[in-house]
C-alpha cells in the first residue's frame, strides 16, 4: 500500500512513522528544518512509557509532484492550509486514491470534496496528544492514540479494509466508523468546547469545569454545537452535550487544547473553523450560536497570530 502524508507534524508524523516502521511505503511531505532533519536522521517518535520508535530512513520531500499517484493521501496540515494542501497533493491523487483528512473540525472535507469529488474523500478523526519536540522528532504525551475513519456512505469499502489492516499492523488503535459524519461531530462537540473555553479563559480545563459560571459557558458552547449538528441531520442525541460535560469531568485537571498552546506561542489559531465554524453552519439552519460567536469574537485579534501577545 502506497501512502503519502501531507503535513508531517505531530499527527502526520506519528501515523506516517508508525506505518513506515511497519514496512509500508510512506512518503512524507514536510518543509524547513523538519524536512532537513528527516532527510539526515529519519524520523523519531518519542514516548517514554511505551518506548521510542526510530525509522532511520524515510522518503521525504517538499514537492508532492515527485511522489506519483498513491493509494491514500493523509492530510494533517493546519486548517488554514487546507486549500493550499489540496492543490499541492493533486498530482498524487488518481481515480481510486482515498483522500483522508485527520484535521480538526467538520468543514475540512467540504473543501476537499470541491477539489476531488465526493468519492475520493474519506472521513477521519483522531484522538492523539503529539507535537514536534524538535526537527525530525515527534513526541507523544501519554498513551492515547485512536483513529476512526470511514466512507461517507457507510460502506466497508475494500480501500477502507486495506487501510485498517495496515494501521492495525502498525500498532495503531484504528476502527472503521459506519457513520463517519456522526463520528466527526462527536469529536467536534468536545473540541469546540475544550478549545473555545481554554483559549478564551487562558486556563486548563480543571478550573473551568469547577467554576459554576465557566462550567455553564462550556456547556452552552457544546450544546450549541450539538444543536447545529442535529439541524444539519447529524445523528447526535439531544443530550449529547451533557454526555460530553460528564466526560470532561473525567479528564486530568491540567488538560488544555492545542489552540490554547497556539495562542500562548503567538501562532495562528483555528478558531474560524472551530467555534467560527459552528456560527457559520448555524446560520443557514437558523440555530442561534451566541456562545460560539463570543469565542470567535474574543479571539479575533489573535486569530492571525502574534509574537507580541501579553501572556499571563
Amino acid at each position: 500500500m502506497k501512502i503519502a502524508v501531507m503535513g508531517s507534524g505531530g499527527v502526520g508524523g506519528f501515523y506516517g512513522g508508525r506505518l513506515a516502521n511497519a514496512g509500508y511505503d510512506v512518503s512524507f511531505i514536510a518543509r524547513g528544518s523538519h524536512l532537513a532533519a528527516m532527510r539526515e536522521h529519519g524520523l523519531l517518535i518519542e514516548n517514554e512509557p511505551q518506548g521510542n520508535i526510530h525509522v532511520p530512513r524515510v522518503a521525504v520531500t517538499d514537492d508532492p509532484s515527485t511522489v506519483g499517484v498513491v493509494e491514500v493521501v493523509v492530510i494533517a496540515v493546519k486548517l488554514w492550509d487546507t486549500e493550499a494542501a489540496a492543490r499541492a497533493i493533486a498530482p498524487m491523487v488518481g481515480p481510486k486514491t482515498a483522500v483522508l483528512s485527520l484535521q480538526n473540525g467538520v468543514i475540512k472535507d467540504d473543501i476537499l470534496r470541491q477539489a476531488f469529488g465526493d468519492a475520493a474523500v474519506m472521513g477521519g478523526v483522531t484522538y492523539l496528544a503529539t507535537n514536534i519536540s524538535r526537527p525530525g522528532v515527534i513526541r507523544q504525551t501519554g498513551t492515547m492514540q485512536r483513529l476512526l475513519f470511514g466512507e461517507y456512505d457507510g460502506r466497508r469499502s475494500p480501500r477502507a479494509e486495506q487501510l485498517l489492516e495496515a494501521l492495525l499492523r502498525a500498532g495503531v488503535q484504528a476502527e472503521i466508523s459506519d457513520d463517519i459524519r456522526r463520528t466527526l461531530w462527536e469529536k467536534y462537540v468536545f473540541l469546540v468546547g475544550l478549545s473555545g473555553t481554554t483559549t478564551t479563559m487562558r486556563s486548563t480545563i480543571g478550573p473551568i469545569r469547577d467554576n459554576a459560571q465557566t462550567r455553564a459557558f462550556l456547556a452552552d458552547v457544546m450544546q450549541e454545537t450539538v444543536a447545529v449538528g442535529r439541524a444539519h441531520g447529524v445523528n447526535l442525541p439531544d443530550d449529547y452535550a451533557s454526555q460530553r460535560l460528564a466526560f470532561v469531568d473525567t479528564l486530568p485537571a491540567g488538560m488544555t487544547s492545542s489552540m490554547h498552546h497556539d495562542l500562548n506561542a503567538g501562532n495562528r489559531l483555528e478558531v474560524a473553523w472551530l467555534s467560527g465554524g459552528v456560527v457559520q453552519l448555524g446560520k443557514p439552519v437558523g440555530v442561534p450560536t451566541p456562545a460560539n460567536r463570543a469565542v470567535w469574537d474574543m479571539l479575533a485579534l489573535h486569530a492571525s497570530g502574534s509574537t507580541t501577545i501579553n501572556r499571563p
